[in-house]
């Protein structure tokens, strides 16, 4: 008999989000280790400049890691969906390098350094993959300046079309669902006026198709714009 105080656990309980999360093993296990904390749409999980030893596992939702200027201009670094984690650059002790804030309401995970450390000294080949996540975040960001050093507006758009496009059933290549003219505004470090601008010329000369929450390339986009 089944006794009345038994709980069936919730699939919205983090502890079982956490085991079906696309985690490496080693990241679960340090997932494990840590406080689970429900985060919604807008709230700021880091601020640049502070000081800081967390890290922030995703679990459930969408992070995006930025910097606003002084003329409230603001640049995206990346964005973070479950199985990422951010923070990581403050384990050091220096300052945090980005403001991080939660785009899609969800769970995150937080670990603090000193749990980070016994997790490596039991896993050391979590030392490995979090390294290797540092040199690839390091790697993106390098070309990511690259191309706001060497190209001009179009041809970062166009460079993030391509990158992030992906095949189509009609022979075709997309990006379902698609960033908004802001997102990519921000990516591309320019103002989403522009973007828009850029986009409506492709779309008259039949390079693209844009509708809610899709972009279609239908044709190889010009070197040149």
């Amino acid at each position: 008999m089944t006794r009345k105080n038994s709980k069936t656990p919730s699939p919205s309980d983090p502890a079982v989000l956490i085991e079906q999360a696309p985690f490496s093993e080693s990241l679960r296990a340090l997932a494990r280790r840590g406080e689970a904390k429900f985060v919604r749409k807008g709230a700021q999980l880091i601020i640049e400049g502070d000081a800081g030893d967390t890290l922030f596992i995703v679990v459930q939702g969408k992070l995006r890691a930025c910097s606003v200027g002084t003329d409230g201009r603001e640049v995206t670094y990346g964005t973070y969906g479950p199985g990422e984690y951010v923070g990581e650059m403050s384990l050091d002790g220096g300052p945090r390098s980005a403001d991080v804030m939660v785009d899609e309401p969800g769970i995150v995970v937080l670990v603090t350094r000193a749990t980070l450390l016994a997790h490596v000294a039991e896993q050391p080949q979590f030392a490995l993959e979090l390294l290797a996540k540092v040199i690839r975040r390091a790697r993106t960001a390098t070309l990511s300046l690259r191309q706001i050093a060497l190209n001009d507006v179009y041809g970062r758009l166009k460079a993030l079309l391509e990158t992030q496009a992906a095949p189509a059933a009609d022979g075709t290549r997309a990006l379902e669902p698609s960033p908004s003219h802001l997102e990519i505004s921000r990516r591309i470090g320019c103002s989403r006026e522009m973007v828009s601008r850029v986009m409506k010329d492709l779309e008259l000369g039949g390079y693209v198709e844009s509708g809610r929450r899709h972009i279609r390339l239908l044709r190889a986009l010009p070197a040149k714009w």
